[in-house]
């Protein structure tokens, strides 16, 4: 038996390296695991140097791994430079014009569609050459919660060749008019889309608008979407935290690992 670990890799990004944190659970020589991509590595493994709040996926996989004998491998890219520039990686330019106050579009230059191809292109291959993953779309899935959410929701539309599956929490939908929107997500239509999983609280001021332009957003999607690929969950009494997005993960993993074959 080999024992889990969390392995991480420097790989270079826009001129310098970024750090990328890959957990592999305990398995025996040759197995081989689907894996998630995530936003946010920095909050996803352990809660001692979080700044905001921890996802604590191992423990979650581990339990996930008892009951149903099945894990995966996540891949968890950092980003805790500052607000502002996590938010303009995270939020790409091709969907439609910022509607976000002036105050934030002066701090922003999305950079959304850059990152996406640091994750195809760069760390994708790196993950797959080095580590005991299952390849091919349905075994890969992205996740990412407010910024990460609303990029979840790009590259698995961009993607849908990669990604069986999102998990799209607490997205920032907010930061572009609907109509943009709507004519980027029908642009995007083809036959073979991946599952949405998308979930927003309501416990907060934030979350509260979150809720609001996803349950817009969702409307529109049951328009041209297949409704078989797509999952909304409100818990209006939960805020925009990890606290909120933690017990949903474990619902999100249990999904892909029990319905990726499906999708």
């Amino acid at each position: 038996m080999i024992n889990e670990n969390v392995v991480s890799l420097r790989l270079p990004y826009q001129g310098n390296d970024r750090l990328v944190r890959v957990y592999v659970p305990a398995h025996e020589e040759g197995e081989t695991f689907p894996v998630i991509y995530m936003t946010d590595g920095q909050n996803l493994f352990e809660d001692d140097t979080v700044k905001f709040g921890c996802w604590y996926t191992p423990e979650t996989i581990r339990a996930e791994q008892e009951t149903s004998g099945q894990a995966v491998i996540i891949v968890g890219i950092h980003n805790d430079v500052g607000p502002a520039q996590r938010a303009s990686e995270l939020t790409p330019i091709s969907i439609g014009e910022l509607a976000a106050p002036d105050e934030m579009k002066k701090m922003m230059s999305p950079q959304g569609e850059l990152f996406d191809d640091f994750i195809i292109n760069t760390v994708m291959p790196a993950v797959e050459s080095q580590f005991p993953v299952k390849t091919g779309r349905n075994n890969t899935a992205f996740c990412g919660s407010s910024c990460g959410g609303l990029f979840s929701f790009y590259t698995a539309l961009s993607n849908p060749d990669k990604y069986c599956m999102a998990g799209v929490f607490s997205p920032v939908f907010m930061m572009y008019p609907t109509e943009d929107m709507r004519k980027w997500v029908n642009s995007k239509i083809q036959e073979k889309m991946p599952y949405l999983y998308i979930y927003t609280g309501g416990g907060d001021a934030l979350e509260r608008q979150i809720c609001q332009s996803v349950e817009i957003t969702y409307d529109m999607l049951t328009e041209c979407y297949p409704l078989d690929k797509l999952n909304e969950v409100i818990l209006l009494d939960q805020c925009h935290h990890e606290i909120a997005w933690e017990p949903m993960f474990k619902d999100f993993l249990h999904t892909f690992l029990t319905c990726r074959e499906n999708y």
